[in-house]
């Protein structure tokens, strides 16, 4: 965390400079305290997936709503999203500096998110802070400063006040309930892991949490899955036998296939965040404008947020067992996935709903056969892997959770069908003018 801290800072002060034209600077900003959260994501113990995919949406939100707020492009989000009323708005015919306020409302949203992270990422949001705003103040006027500033810190305490309503602010006991009664019946669920604490499910009521941009986290629910069954003819034992007889022949690509989506907490950027990190990539790509880059933050946010709601809430309703438990029960008592299994029901897979949504936001920004390069694991010493659409990605994410042994089919290709109607709604968002 040390090194990456050193890296980002050494990144800020070597390319960065007060010549920079305004929508630079802002990009400058918001790329800057974005490298550093993903940073957080992976090392605060309670970033589980829901939970990184509900702050990347409120930062997505403060980003876009401090963005454009001095863009007459650009459409705000109150009155579309479920809760969020009338935003702060600037003083007509005052001054006011736009990276300033971006980066204003960055660090307090950075701040207030990750208020439990470690001391090392504590240290790192000051320093961040300390260099950025040493950068983007500079040859500014103190008035624009100070009136930049509390604009932007309003701005992101308005979203940030709304947040503390959804029924996902406070967690506790890294988000495994204390008392928890499981469903009795060999369909349902029980523990896979021998640690104390995932004895319990991991935020099984995160499905009723407030939504973004779809109604409720009942809006895209699925049909149940293929009914319970130990007899070898049935479609669920069939479904078992080709986890357990593919995990049995891995090729060194599946593996890799695998291991590259794995994207578990504390050890990864989450699959929320592995998407937030495609979309730096095809941001600096691209090129893109600071409008662009909000706008797309903002809209995948909101739909990975929702899609977490609606895939937990389904979790929750079905309750599934999950391969790990059943094939050591029906087919093979000494089996073991290449993966780790989660602490949470099977139906329907949480990476193919994340992914689908996500997936579909950006393919409505590009195009459907926008090929691109996805770099995120590089760091953990994965090699990049080259997709020929957003749709090709997100099936392969999809699929991994079959090669590492933890879903069964129904889970992977209903959890696509709840991603793209959950990311439907993102898109059916209006921000421009």
């Amino acid at each position: 965390m040390k090194k990456i801290l050193l890296g980002l800072l050494f990144y800020v002060f070597v390319f960065v400079g007060p010549s920079f034209a305004d929508d630079a600077k802002s990009e400058m900003v918001l790329q800057n305290w974005y490298k550093l959260i993903l940073e957080l994501v992976r090392h605060t113990a309670t970033y589980t997936p829901p939970v990184a995919s509900r702050s990347f949406a409120y930062l997505g939100v403060t980003a876009y709503e401090s963005t454009a707020s001095g863009k007459p492009n650009l459409q705000t989000l109150a009155g579309q999203l479920q809760g969020l009323k009338d935003v702060p708005k600037r003083q007509a015919g005052k001054a006011y500096d736009d990276a300033v306020i971006l980066q204003s409302a960055m660090t307090f949203a950075a701040h207030h998110y990750f208020g439990n992270t470690g001391p090392t990422g504590q240290r790192a949001m000051l320093a961040m802070e300390k260099q950025l705003r040493g950068q983007v103040n500079a040859s500014i006027p103190k008035d624009v400063v100070k009136r930049s500033e509390e604009f932007g810190k309003a701005m992101a305490a308005h979203v940030f006040d709304w947040s503390l309503k959804d029924g996902g602010a406070q967690i506790t006991n890294l988000g495994f309930p204390d008392k928890y009664k499981l469903t009795a019946g060999p369909a349902h669920w029980v523990p896979t892991s021998p640690i104390r604490l995932q004895q319990t499910p991991l935020l099984p009521y995160w499905g009723k949490n407030r939504t973004f941009a779809m109604p409720v986290g009942t809006t895209c629910s699925l049909p149940p899955p293929p009914e319970y069954s130990e007899d070898k003819n049935s479609e669920f034992y069939k479904q078992a036998m080709e986890v357990y007889t593919t995990s049995k022949n891995m090729t060194p690509e599946q593996k890799a296939t695998a291991r590259f989506w794995s994207d578990d907490p504390m050890l990864s950027l989450t699959p929320p965040g592995h998407w937030v990190s495609i979309i730096w990539q095809l941001a600096e790509k691209e090129k893109l404008p600071i409008d662009r880059v909000v706008e797309i933050l903002a809209r995948v946010g909101v739909a990975e947020a929702d899609a977490f709601i609606g895939c937990w809430n389904t979790k929750f309703q079905y309750d599934l067992v999950r391969p790990f438990t059943y094939i050591r029960k029906v087919i093979d008592p000494k089996w073991n996935a290449l993966l780790i299994t989660p602490p949470f029901p099977e139906y329907p897979s949480g990476h193919s709903t994340n992914s689908a949504a996500a997936a579909l936001v950006l393919t409505s920004v590009f195009g459907e056969s926008y090929a691109f390069e996805d770099a995120t694991p590089m760091a953990d010493g994965l090699p990049p892997r080259k997709f020929a659409s957003f749709a090709d990605a997100a099936k392969e994410a999809a699929n991994s959770r079959l090669l590492g042994g933890i879903h069964f089919r129904a889970a992977i290709e209903r959890g696509l069908d709840q991603g793209r109607c959950i990311g439907a709604y993102a898109v059916a968002l209006k921000m421009r003018h």
